[in-house]
Formats: structure tokens, sequence, C-alpha cells
């Protein structure tokens, strides 16, 4: 299945008394590019976290984003040598400075560290096969929505596809009439120029066949029906890794084989047609961008 690299998907649960919810969000990008943005106290699970990923998403920019709240049960702790410390310290200023006053519970405890939360110690050192199923639960999440967007992405293509398709049938249509137009336009200035003069039949016979052959584009339009065949079903078929790439691929070709067209036309009904392939192609191309 086709899916998209704009994403996202969330999940939640419990690893041991602290509540973790996770997010997970994806944008367009080259390559599998994790950005993961974990507290500390799950920060030493980021490997495991990246291969979770890994297993899932094989292209884009991925942000992990991890959340702990306490439970009900949990409850904040007092870090007592930090305390102790403090306390000393500032008995011992008070005392140098000649300062009055007592040093009171509430003023140490307000110090930096000496009151604990304590969700980092609700997370124990088995809980990283929880964590990252959670995280795992998320990127379920997301794949749905990238599934659901690609399949949107998917008919739009198609759609593009088809215009770029009937463009180039017309293109095939209007060649021979090109080449035909083209021949008499020759014979007729031919004619002119010799005012009656006899004229060589087989190297006129030449020339035209010469004229014909730098006309002809039956060769590049054969390919671009190869590409188009070979786009649709890679589109269709969506299995394994890098459809995005070779959608990407085909379109570069089928650019090409527009661009050849184009330079041997001579026709301006063609050229028409050739800029609407390529105006197509470029929309094509911007929908293929965010393509896994």
């Amino acid at each position: 299945m086709i899916r998209s690299m704009t994403g996202f998907g969330t999940a939640d649960g419990v690893v041991g008394s602290a509540r973790i919810s996770v997010e997970i969000r994806t944008v367009n990008h080259r390559f599998f590019s994790p950005s993961l943005k974990l507290p500390s106290a799950l920060s030493r699970w980021e490997n495991e976290v990246r291969e979770a990923l890994r297993k899932r998403i094989a292209r884009g920019h991925v942000t992990v984003s991890a959340r702990m709240e306490r439970t009900a049960t949990a409850g904040a702790s007092i870090d007592e040598v930090r305390f102790g410390e403090y306390a000393v310290q500032l008995k011992a200023l008070r005392d140098a400075n000649a300062l009055d006053g007592e040093v009171d519970v509430g003023t140490v405890l307000r110090l930096p560290d000496v009151l604990r939360a304590g969700v980092e110690d609700e997370v124990p050192e088995d809980g990283g096969d929880v964590f990252v199923a959670i995280v795992d639960q998320a990127a379920v999440a997301l794949l749905a929505m990238r599934e659901s967007e690609g399949a949107r992405l998917a008919t739009v293509v198609l759609d593009r596809l088809a215009l770029v398709d009937a463009a180039v049938e017309r293109i095939a249509v209007r060649a021979p009439e090109r080449v035909v137009a083209q021949r008499d336009r020759l014979l007729e200035n031919v004619a002119k120029l010799a005012g009656g003069v006899a004229l060589d039949e087989q190297r006129l016979a030449q020339e035209v066949a010469i004229l014909a052959d730098r006309l002809d584009v039956g060769e590049e339009l054969d390919r671009f029906h190869t590409h188009i065949a070979a786009f649709r079903d890679a589109l269709r078929d969506g299995s394994g890794e890098g459809v995005g790439k070779r959608l990407g691929f085909l379109l570069q070709e089928m650019l090409r084989e527009t661009n050849t067209t184009g330079s041997k036309a001579n026709d301006a009904v063609i050229q028409r047609d050739v800029i609407a392939i390529k105006e197509e192609l470029e929309r094509i191309r911007e929908q293929v961008e965010n393509i896994e």
C-alpha cells in the first residue's frame, strides 16, 4: 500500500508507576531521519526506540516526543542529602554575616533539586520493553494515517497521469500528420525555387526521408508509454520499500522523453501538448515527493 510521508500518531501507557504519553510526527525526507525528544529517565532507551521506528518507517523525518506524568499513587520525594547540605551552608552564611533569624524548612525546600517529583524514580530499569511497546503503538497509529493519506495521493497522481497519457496519445496522432505536412511543404518550396527546372527525384526522395527521420518521435513515444505503464504498476502495487524513489526515477525518464519530443516537434500543436505534459509532470512530482 502506498504511504504518505506525512502523518501523526499517539499512544500512552504505564511504565512502572509513571504514565507515558508518546507522540510521533513525520514529514517528507529523502531518508529515514529520526529526532527523539525524551525525558532523561527514558533517554537510556533511545537506541531501542530508533530501531523500533526503523522497522515501521522507511523514509521521512520522524519526530518522537514523550511526556511523563506521576500516577495518582506516586508522591514527591525529598533529597535528604542535598537538604542537609543546603541547611549547613545557609547556617554558615548566616553566622559568617551576622544575620538574624533561623534557617526554616520551607526555605530549604524551595532551593533547587531538594524537592523532587519522583517521576524518574518511578521508571524501573527493566521498563524499556514496555516503553518501546508504547512507541510502537504510536507508530502503528501513525502508519494508519500515512496509508490513508497515501491512498488519497495515489488517486490524485493517477488522475494527473491520465492527463499526461492523453496528451501523449494526441502527439502520437499528430506526429505522422505533421511529417506529411512538412513533406508537402518541402516539395512545394523546392518546386517554387526550381522554377520549372527538372529535379532529381531520387535526391528529393532522400531529402524527404531525412526530414521524416529527423521529425520522427515514435521511439520517444514508445518509451513514454512504457514509463507510464511502469509508473501505474508501481503506484498500484506499492509493495516493498522505496516506491517514492522509483516513481521519482520514472518521472525523470518521462521528462527526458518530453524534452526530446519537444525538440523534434517543429509543430505548434505538438508543442502545446509538450508544455501541458511538463506542467502535469511537475504537479505529479510535487505529490510523489511526499510518498514513502
